[in-house]
Formats: C-alpha cells, sequence, structure tokens
C-alpha cells in the first residue's frame, strides 16, 4: 500500500474533485439544451478525460519540480508546494513522468474518439487542451498573464465546453457562460495557492502576480475575479443563456464574501491565510456544483 501511495502521489489524489464537478456543470447545460436527451456514456468518456487530463498536469508539474529543485525549497501547505511523494521516494521522478505522459496519451486517445464520432468540431478545444496541459509548467508559469489563466480556461472553459459539446454536437453560449464561472473561480484557487510559494518560485525564475506585483495587490485581483464570476452567473440568466435555478451557485456567496475579507487581512501572513485558501477551495466546488444541480432540475420543471 505505501509502493502504491507512492506511485499515486504525484497525481495528487486529494485534489482530484474539480474535474467530476466542473464535467457534471457541462452535463447539466447539455441536458438543459437537449431537455435531457444526451447520451451518458459519452458523459463518462469526457469525465474520464478530464481526469486523465488533470493528472498529467499534476504528474509533470511533480516531475518538472522535483527535477528544478523547487520542492526542496517550498514551504508545504495543505492546498500548495506539490505532494512531496518524490521527495519521500526520489526514485519514482521517472515514474511521475511516465504517469504524465500516459495521462495525456489517454486524453488524446478520448480526442480521437470524439473526433471520429463528432467531427472536427472537437478539434480547437483538443488541441487548446493539450497545449496547457503540456505547457502549463515549463512555459505559462513563466508568463503572469498566461499563468493567471490558464487553469480557468482548462477546467472552466475547456472542460466545461468540451464535456456539452460532446454531449450535444455543437457549440452554445448556455456552455459558455456557464464555464466562465469556473473560468474566474479556479484562477482565483491557483493565484492563491501561489502565495505561500513566493520566495520559492522566485528562485526557479517563475513569475506569476503574487510574485509581479505583490500578495496586497493579488489579493485585490482575486476580489475582482471573485466578483466577476458571480456576475457572469447573474448576467448569464438575465439574458437568458442561463434558467434561474442556475443562480443556486450564488449561495457560495455565503463563504465567498469573507473569504475575500480574510485573504485582504492576510495576505502577507500564511498560517492564517491556510483557513481561507481551504474556503477557497470550497467555493470551487460548491458553486459549479450547485450551478450543475439547478440546471438539472431545470432540465425537467
Amino acid at each position: 500500500m505505501k509502493d502504491l501511495k507512492a506511485l499515486l502521489g504525484p497525481a495528487r489524489a486529494p485534489f482530484l474533485t474539480l474535474p467530476p464537478v466542473v464535467t457534471l456543470l457541462g452535463l447539466g447545460t447539455a441536458m438543459w439544451r437537449t431537455e435531457g436527451h444526451v447520451t451518458y456514456w459519452y458523459f463518462l468518456l469526457a469525465l474520464i478525460g478530464a481526469l486523465a487530463a488533470h493528472i498529467s498536469v499534476n504528474a509533470l508539474n511533480e516531475y518538472n519540480d522535483f527535477k528544478t529543485g523547487l520542492d526542496e525549497l517550498t514551504r508545504r501547505t495543505p492546498f500548495s508546494g506539490g505532494s512531496g511523494a518524490l521527495q519521500a521516494r526520489p526514485d519514482l521522478a521517472k515514474n511521475a513522468l511516465w504517469l504524465g505522459v500516459i495521462s495525456a496519451l489517454i486524453v488524446l486517445l478520448i480526442g480521437a474518439f470524439f473526433l471520429l464520432k463528432l467531427g472536427w468540431g472537437i478539434v480547437p478545444l483538443g488541441i487548446l487542451g493539450l497545449i496547457v496541459v503540456v505547457a502549463y509548467t515549463p512555459l505559462l508559469t513563466h508568463s503572469p498573464q498566461a499563468c493567471l489563466i490558464a487553469p480557468g480556461l482548462g477546467f472552466g472553459l475547456l472542460m466545461v465546453m468540451g464535456t456539452d459539446y460532446v454531449l450535444t454536437g455543437s457549440y452554445s453560449l448556455t456552455a459558455f457562460w456557464a464555464a466562465l464561472i469556473p473560468f474566474f473561480l479556479v484562477n482565483n484557487l491557483l493565484l492563491l495557492n501561489q502565495f505561500p510559494d513566493v520566495e520559492a518560485d522566485k528562485q526557479v525564475k517563475r513569475r506569476h502576480y503574487p510574485i509581479v506585483i505583490g500578495r496586497q495587490k493579488s489579493a485585490v485581483l482575486y476580489g475582482v475575479q471573485l466578483a466577476l464570476a458571480y456576475l457572469a452567473l447573474i448576467l448569464g440568466v438575465v439574458l437568458g443563456y442561463l434558467p434561474w435555478l442556475a443562480l443556486l451557485g450564488l449561495l457560495t456567496l455565503i463563504i465567498a464574501i469573507p473569504t475575500y475579507k480574510g485573504v485582504r487581512a492576510h495576505a502577507d501572513d500564511m498560517e492564517q491565510l491556510i483557513p481561507f485558501m481551504g474556503k477557497n477551495v470550497l467555493i470551487n466546488l460548491a458553486t459549479p456544483l450547485l450551478m450543475a444541480i439547478g440546471l438539472i432540475i431545470a432540465t425537467f420543471v
């Protein structure tokens, strides 16, 4: 069991809850658009692809951070700093690399299946998705702008719209507006998780906003994106692209407002910031989940 845990450590299994939630949101938009007429095993394939993509990014990130020595410099928290698996078992570094490569190949194979079934419309999402998976750690983390939007692009626009597309065979503004919410929220998830890593990341030449503009200004950026997520949800309903039941996602404002206040107050105090990092994870999971529930209920009422 210890060997299995060490082998799976680079996958960061505790953090693999996000793909099921955002693909469920894509299922919700597809069901609402088609009045429930979707192929559910296509959804299962989309979910497997989303999980494989996340595992690939995690494993390649762990391998890269181990090889560059970043993990030796990083202060690990429950939400950042890697799994520590390769520091405990350096002999498994190649296994992490292979896990990342094989997971990316699984994504490619599932994409090829949908290409054969649905045609070339899936290709733009697939290409962009593979670029994010492969380039995130070695390239995108060195650009503040790319580093900020890549997480939301992958988990928001690509996973939500991709799931909706494979279930409906077409793109829609419904899926786009729904995807904007996890786009902003997941951007914030990685942004906040970078706060404890500023000093370590500087030493390996990474460039993200907590490094470039500092933690205090990045806390303001966190608040802006948080507001944009809820504003996108409200506008999506007002414009008629989402049903009013999708507003169930607004319930997480109960957590979001005090979380933002806590981030502003403790941006430079990592011990005090950690509980708000946990609440931020909850916002990321609960908001799209509640939206998905609202969309599914709206399909049948």
